[in-house]
């Protein structure tokens, strides 16, 4: 077993860390209709009419470089529409809006919200912004729209609670893809593993090449990386327990998950901290790397920036053990409370939730629309595979992109895995794990 900090002191360590706090307060709240009461709950929603939208839209997001080509698609559209708008596109750059989250709290504890931004759907935005009271319920704007009809129920489930709907998804991704070049692997005499075991009987041959078995990149790609290999060792059911509260952390099935990826990490380019998730894809476009498990947004930048086909030049499976599970999370977009162009911020939620909308943006992307009737010509080989995957495949969330877990527990598993990769210990991992499940109100012990 590697070296690492004690188990009784990482717990500490751990338990140590507040719960993050629930915020109130803060900022002039504009024209929201009358609280409506749902249950116990007073809840504040939106109106389906602000007035013809002009002035100032700003829209705070992640998206910028290789991403950025289809939120400017979106931001076109929307201009074409609302000529009377000038949309501010205020975007802070970082993989899976590592550092957008720290601007947008600050903003939002300040009472200077953006007039829309872009959050992963589930409890990244639920168990976060919607706990704290800062949002407006959107089912008047579903309604209005015929959206209860063409967004799925379980993904209207999934960005809603019994007190509201609370952001338009835009998108949908799948997070379980594992991308190589076809033209290589024959090259190398290697196919695509099936499983985790599979891959780790190739890596050895693979290096001897001089490969890179699996590129990697900075450390939220290893959290990426992680609910990947937790799919395809527990699988779907004892996954989702985790998740539930009903698998602890620390039994021997979610140990083997740390056990797993501490055999994988022997197989990775040794600078992954360094690099960015388009430079672990560099690699493998380049010949520099065999496989690398992404979402696919790497789609989206291997077809809209490096110019490449799908299934000619590039090509995907499911992750190891994953076949026929489609792990996803949605980008999508809310109404804060007190937002400075409440017309605007309402005509953008109309434009991110309209067919024309979604099939302008997601080819773009690399992702498939969050709609059911989505002109799916429009699209790619790759992403009308990933929409046939999503309508059969069985269905679960994404840690890493904010389906499963409120931020708490995103934040404090980042930490684990920055200790991870010191020690690369799993059973303090595990421990580590179990402590901020509990500490994070998934496991109530």
């Amino acid at each position: 077993m590697k070296n690492g900090p004690s188990v009784l002191a990482l717990l500490v360590a751990m338990l140590l860390v507040l719960p993050m706090a629930v915020w109130a307060g803060g900022g002039q709240e504009k024209s929201e209709p009358a609280p409506v009461e749902k249950g116990e709950v007073m809840v504040p929603q939106v109106k389906t009419d602000y007035g013809t939208p002009s002035g100032k839209l700003e829209i705070f997001s992640w998206w910028a470089g290789d991403e950025g080509p289809a939120l400017e698609a979106l931001i076109d559209l929307f201009t074409e529409n609302n000529p009377r708008v000038e949309v501010i596109n205020a975007t802070v750059t970082g993989g899976s809006g590592v550092n957008a989250k720290a601007v947008l709290k600050t903003r939002m504890l300040g009472g200077d919200p953006p007039d829309s931004f872009q959050v992963h759907a589930g409890q990244e935005l639920i168990g976060t912004w919607v706990a704290a009271e800062r949002m407006l319920d959107l089912t008047p704007l579903f309604e209005d729209q015929g959206w209860m009809d063409v967004f799925p129920e379980d993904l209207i489930n999934l960005i809603g609670t019994e007190n509201g709907i609370w952001s338009v998804p835009v998108n949908v991704h799948r997070s379980n893809v594992m991308w190589y070049i076809p033209e290589k692997l024959e090259e190398w005499g290697i196919e695509a593993p099936e499983s985790w075991d599979d891959f780790l009987e190739i890596a050895g041959d693979i290096e001897a090449q001089g490969v890179v078995p699996l590129s990697l990149a900075t450390n939220w790609t290893v959290n990426h990386l992680w609910e990947s290999v937790a799919l395809g060792v527990l699988g779907p059911d004892k996954y989702d327990a985790l998740w539930e509260g009903e698998l602890d952390w620390t039994s021997p099935e979610a140990i083997k998950v740390w056990e797993t990826l501490d055999r994988i990490l022997d197989y990775v380019n040794e600078d992954f901290a360094s690099l960015s998730w388009q430079q672990a894809t560099d690699m493998v476009v380049e010949g520099d790397a065999a496989f690398n498990v992404m979402g696919d947004w790497a789609a989206g930048y291997m077809s809209t920036t490096l110019g490449l086909a799908p299934n000619e030049d590039y090509a995907w499976v499911a992750s190891p053990g994953t076949d026929g599970i489609f792990m996803f999370l949605a980008d999508s977009f809310g109404f804060p409370k007190g937002v400075k162009n409440e017309a605007a911020a309402l005509a953008w939620l109309k434009a991110c939730g309209s067919r024309e909308g979604q099939d302008t943006f997601n080819p773009l992307k690399g992702s498939i629309s969050a709609r059911t009737d989505s002109a799916l010509s429009k699209y790619n080989d790759y992403s009308k595979s990933a929409a046939e995957d999503f309508a059969d495949n069985r269905i679960v969330g994404s840690l890493a992109h904010g389906v499963t877990a409120n931020e708490g527990f995103m934040n404090d598993f980042a930490t684990v895995m920055e200790m991870f990769l010191k020690s690369r210990n799993p059973e303090q991992a595990a421990n580590a794990a179990q402590a901020i499940a509990i500490q994070n109100g998934i496991i109530s012990k």
